[in-house]
């Protein structure tokens, strides 16, 4: 393939692959707006406080570090998954294994390599995390 950018031809010897992500809920974008009602609804960024903290100031402190103990926990889970067989199993008993790859920075996708579905196999895919009741792997 040959692209041109001014005067100058460049060769392109090996083909870059393109990963299509499917449409997000409006259908003018290609993706989810981070500001739209739905997102805001379904995607939380951060879990509110429970009302026995808010009515208990000593209770505050507990709850954070036990939230920052289980965060340091799911964190350290994420990290030995990578390059690893993962066992997901999601909504309507379906399980699909795939190669665990990364996660986005607000755990809302895990980006995975070799999707094995009942209906076949996909190269790369993004699993919404939301989909996902539990995964398994052996360490």
């Amino acid at each position: 393939m040959l692209f041109a950018e001014g005067n100058e031809r460049f060769n392109m010897t090996t083909p870059v692959s393109v990963l299509r992500l499917p449409k997000g809920p409006d259908p003018n974008s290609r993706g989810f707006d981070p500001k739209s009602p739905r997102f805001i609804a379904l995607c939380r960024t951060s879990i509110a406080t429970s009302p026995a903290s808010e009515a208990d100031a000593e209770q505050l402190p507990r709850e954070q570090h036990a939230r920052s103990v289980l965060r340091e926990r799911f964190l350290r889970c994420l990290l030995s998954m990578a390059n690893k067989k993962i066992q997901f199993h999601m909504y309507e008993r379906v399980k699909v294994e795939a190669t665990f790859r990364a996660s986005d920075i607000d755990v809302l996708n895990f980006q995975v390599s070799d999707l094995h579905t009942p209906i076949g196999v996909q190269k790369e895919a993004l699993i919404r995390c939301h989909d996902v009741i539990l995964f398994t792997f052996d360490a």
